[in-house]
């Protein structure tokens, strides 16, 4: 994880989402999923503006939520979309829906990266 910069400073989603982490009161009121969900959203949309290449990481279909389902015991995607299964799943655990978020996304990225393979 790269230390505390300005969001302008980020190369990609994953560097905005280590931001996040380190000060979710930041950037997301309340710790909610579904605001998470929504910037990420705004993401892709300013990022297939501005760029040959989308983030579709977190789309309903892109590779994140694809890794999701089976974790959260889904055999195919939930209607619902992927904030509102983790806030279920950390509910369910007693924990905080945005710390189960990006514990998740260290063991997605963790897998994903080529040390991993």
């Amino acid at each position: 994880m790269t230390g505390v910069k300005p969001v302008g400073e980020c190369r990609d989603v994953y560097e905005f989402l280590d931001q996040v982490r380190m000060r979710p009161g930041m950037f997301v009121r309340g710790g909610s999923l579904l605001e998470l969900q929504a910037m990420l959203h705004g993401y892709r949309v300013a990022s297939e503006i501005h760029s040959p290449q989308a983030v579709l990481d977190f789309e309903h279909a892109g590779p994140f939520t694809e890794w999701l389902w089976p974790r959260l015991g889904y055999a195919h995607a939930s209607p619902m979309g992927w904030a509102i299964e983790v806030m279920k799943a950390a509910e369910a655990s007693g924990r905080a829906g945005i710390d189960l978020f990006f514990d998740l996304l260290s063991e997605y990225k963790a897998e994903r990266s080529p040390e991993a393979r």
